[in-house]
């Protein structure tokens, strides 16, 4: 039984080593690469986004700002009215 447990740990110290080299080669390095542009891509796509949905908000709330300014001032002209 101990024998059984050295050979698989022999064997996954292998995979192990071998899982290394294959993670530093040129290929796995400007598949890396590649990866990281495609995400950096992403994240530019992402952040317009967000500015285009902060300016929009802010637009819907000045918008919301006016009206309700709006209102106010017409309940006011309103109770003024009915007053005299």
């Amino acid at each position: 039984m101990k024998l059984g447990g050295i050979g698989v740990f022999a064997l996954g110290t292998l995979f192990g080593l071998e899982g290394i080299k294959l993670l530093s080669s040129k290929d796995a390095k400007k598949v890396y690469a590649h990866c990281t542009a495609g995400v950096l891509r992403a994240k530019d796509c992402v952040l317009d986004q967000v500015t285009a949905l902060q300016e929009n908000c802010s637009d819907i709330y000045a918008e919301a700002k006016a009206i309700n300014e709006a209102r106010a001032q017409k309940e006011e002209d309103g109770e003024s009215g009915s007053e005299d």
